[in-house]
Order: C-alpha cells, then structure tokens, then sequence
C-alpha cells in the first residue's frame, strides 16, 4: 500500500474547492472528504442499538481499504465490526482493524492515517466523552481529513454532544424493519431515525435513512415510523 502524504491543501485551496462544489442539497452525500460524528440516540445501553454503524457503512464510498479503529472500551461494551453482516448490505471495501487502549492513542492514529490516500475513509470508535477528545482535538482531525481527501468518522457510543469541530453531527436511532419481500414474517431491509442537528453544508433535519439497492443511503423526506414494521406518508 503507498501512503506517501500528498502536500496538504492550503486553507485557500480548501475554500476554493468548497465554492465550485456549493452547497448541498438536503439528503445528498458530503460534497467532499471532511469530519463527521454520530451519537447513538439510545441513552440506556447505546452499545445495543446497530443504527450507528448501518448508517455509517451506507455512506462510505470508494474500493479502498477503510481503516476502522477501536478503543478498548468500544470493544467491551460494543463488540467489534461484523464484516459479514456488512457485506450483506453491500459494502464490499477491505477492513483494516486496529484495537487500541486508549481514546489518546485512537485519535493520534486517526490523525496519522487521514494522511494516507490509499485508504478510502478512516472510522474510529471511541467511548463515552474523554478529555482528550476537545474541540482542538476535532478540529485537527477535520482539517487532516480535507487537506488530504480522506473521510474521517467519529462513532461516539455512550457521549454527549459537547462542543465539536465535526463538520456534520447525527444522532441515529434504530426503526422497525421494512416488511420482507418474500416473507412477511421476518424482517427486511433495516430503517433508521437519523437526525442531522449540527451541519456544515446543510440546514439541520431528520430523516428515516435505509439502504438503497447499489449499498448507499436514502434520505427519506416527509414520512414517519408507521409501528407495524412499515413506514407511511407523514401528515
């Protein structure tokens, strides 16, 4: 693998590439490589609720290997990523695993590995609101991630909303399953409450989030958990 760090971008160059992209549209992927963070709803055993990490993965773009990386805790209380189920949802990029101790070594990692350009994004999880984890230590990570083109994900199990550099913010709670096509008694393609409340790019919103049939993320406008395993028109 080459990760030989290109010459980061200046903050011009950034600003430059931000004004040709313009804003964008309510639903549409991150017009380009930068820091964000998602928050379990879930206050009561968050490590339960699967909607972070489908979201997640549904976002990720790119046939280059995601570097996905763990602090201990995450691992005890949340497991770690099952690439089978993964799969299953049409992400097919190669995981590179790396198991840490400390919330200090996962963002010293994290800021290395935003300067390879072989990797397609890098996530990394880490649990509950350690001091290391600042607004300086933020807004390195999101600098990093656009000078270089490398997307960066935060998974924040178990943690409050504090103040933050992360270009978009979402909290993620799961919902019923669609009905299956083929059998109506077991469950279908997975539904999420997503709440974008902090962003960048777009005004805040919610939305019910599934995947689509090619392994990204539809944003759905204007409908509403119906409670019997299907979702209807709001209103």
């Amino acid at each position: 693998m080459q990760c030989a760090p290109p010459e980061p971008r200046t903050a011009t160059e950034l600003l430059r590439d931000r004004s040709r992209s313009g804003e964008a549209p309510q639903g549409a992927v991150l017009p380009h490589a930068t820091l964000s963070e998602v928050f379990a709803a879930r206050q009561v055993n968050p490590a339960a609720d699967g909607a972070v990490t489908g979201f997640l993965t549904a976002h990720l773009r790119g046939t280059g290997p995601v570097l996905w990386i763990l602090d201990r805790v995450t691992r005890l209380e949340a497991g770690v990523p099952y690439l089978t189920g993964m799969a299953g949802q049409g992400f097919a990029a190669p995981v590179l695993r790396l198991d840490l101790s400390q919330a200090r070594d996962v963002l010293w990692a994290c800021e290395q590995a935003l300067a390879c350009t072989a990797l397609s994004a890098v996530v990394a999880e880490v649990w509950g609101d350690p001091a290391v984890l600042d607004f300086t230590a933020t807004k390195r990570l999101a600098l990093r991630s656009e000078a270089h083109g490398v997307p960066c994900w935060l998974i924040r199990r178990g943690a409050t909303a504090q103040l933050s550099a992360a270009r978009e913010r979402w909290r993620l709670s799961s919902l019923p399953s669609l009905r299956h096509p083929d059998d109506l008694r077991a469950p279908g393609a997975p539904l999420w409450q997503a709440e974008l409340f902090r962003s960048r790019f777009r005004p805040p919103h919610a939305w019910v989030a599934r995947h689509d049939g090619a392994g990204g993320i539809v944003l759905e406008h204007g409908r509403q958990d119906a409670g019997d395993g299907t979702v209807a028109a709001a209103g």
